[in-house]
């Protein structure tokens, strides 16, 4: 039986990889919407190669330029922009499934817009449930729909608990550690962009290439764990793990620890998230355990990357904190990418930011999306003011 997939995103790393694994498995898989930001000549090949009867894109100049090519070149498809068109793309009538594979906050609404149509997720939007994890595991209970992890981590720790009790289970997370795991605290001051953007192990996006940098991506991903899981914070554990071939663990009562391996592939979880509950024939690398001259772990520091410890802050806040958390670091890598504030200022906007925050307990929809705003604008100030007493 074939599956109809949307993907958001579909011209990011994940997207693209998503794809590759459609490529794959044509009889099994279709795709039937696609959404992208800006990048309209990369979605304009894709759409003459999947024929998807709808696409998108957030930028509206992008948008323009894709709809003319089309319309020269006699394609059929029509093009709709910005949030709306993200929305429609997660709503397709034909989708049995979406691919969230946007990078931020921006996937919320269409997320929740795909669930309450009754879409299964396959979750690479790891803010969707950093912001508002209980608003959608709720929703995802009452409308009966499959939610699953597309990150490496969660599909490994997810891979590891099938038919396990876990309820007293410990999740063990771990993550490369980025390209200045071994760097002092004057060097981290002094790394430009350019070297963040160096990840040793995988090809991702800019954004979650520097969130990985920085660890808040690791912060980030232990939220996402905990609505996934249902796993309180205290039962859930990161280690430095440099090879990142065991993508993550978990131990049970017994002490047996059940651990998932590959090789750094973002294609392997992709296609377990699209092809649960089988496992499909692949052709990607395969790992070698004889090549492997060792796995280590370590502590991670919390000294010299600080963003970790925020999100950790924020998520056992809870309420509308990780919101903000999450918002404030958008704006504030988003500046570091443009060189206006240095590596150690993420951390500093995050944290001023989430100070200064008046923190709602219960928030529903509206009020997570007023507190994002609200990060946003007060992350956008805290970097002017960084970016004056830089000069």
């Amino acid at each position: 039986m074939t599956k109809a997939i949307a993907i958001l995103g579909s011209t990011g790393s994940i997207g693209k990889q998503t794809l590759e694994v459609v490529d794959q498995h044509p009889q099994a898989l279709q795709v039937v919407a696609l959404a992208a930001h800006s990048n309209w000549q990369e979605l304009l090949e894709q759409t003459k190669k999947y024929k998807p009867s709808l696409v998108a894109m957030m930028d509206s100049t992008g948008a323009q330029e894709l709809a003319q090519a089309l319309y020269e070149q006699a394609i059929d498809v029509p093009v709709m922009v910005g949030e709306e068109g993200l929305i429609a793309v997660a709503t397709h009538e034909q989708a049995d499934t979406v691919v969230t594979a946007v990078s931020g906050a921006i996937g919320l609404r269409p997320t929740v817009s795909a669930i309450e149509q009754g879409k299964n997720i396959a979750l690479a939007n790891k803010e969707t449930l950093v912001a508002a994890g209980a608003l959608i595991m709720d929703m995802v209970k009452e409308k009966g729909v499959s939610l699953l992890p597309v990150d490496s981590e969660h599909s490994a720790i997810f891979q590891c608990i099938q038919q396990q009790d876990c309820e007293q289970a410990r999740l063990i997370l771990t993550a490369s550690g980025g390209p200045f795991r071994d760097y002092s605290l004057e060097q981290l001051k002094k790394v430009t962009a350019e070297d963040a953007l160096r990840h040793p192990n995988w090809r991702m996006g800019p954004k979650i290439t520097i969130d990985s940098a920085t660890l808040m991506n690791k912060g980030l991903e232990v939220i996402e764990a905990r609505w996934l899981f249902d796993v309180d914070f205290d039962r859930i554990d990161v280690l430095i793990h440099p090879q990142s071939i065991i993508h993550s663990m978990v131990e049970f009562t017994d002490r047996s620890v059940i651990a998932q391996l590959g090789l750094p592939d973002m294609r392997l979880p992709i296609q377990y998230a699209l092809s649960y509950p089988q496992r499909w024939e692949s052709c990607w690398p395969k790992l070698d355990l004889t090549t492997l001259t060792g796995l280590t772990f370590q502590q991670p520091d919390y000294k010299r990357f600080p963003a970790l410890e925020l999100a950790l802050e924020a998520g056992r806040a809870d309420g509308s904190m990780p919101a903000v958390m999450n918002g404030a670091n958008e704006v504030a890598v988003h500046a570091f990418l443009q060189r206006k504030i240095g590596f150690m200022d993420i951390p500093k906007i995050v944290k001023e930011t989430m100070n200064r925050h008046e923190w709602v307990a219960k928030p529903q929809l509206a009020h997570i999306q007023e507190a994002d705003q609200w990060a946003r604008e007060f992350a956008i100030s805290m970097v002017k003011l960084t970016r004056e007493d830089s000069e």
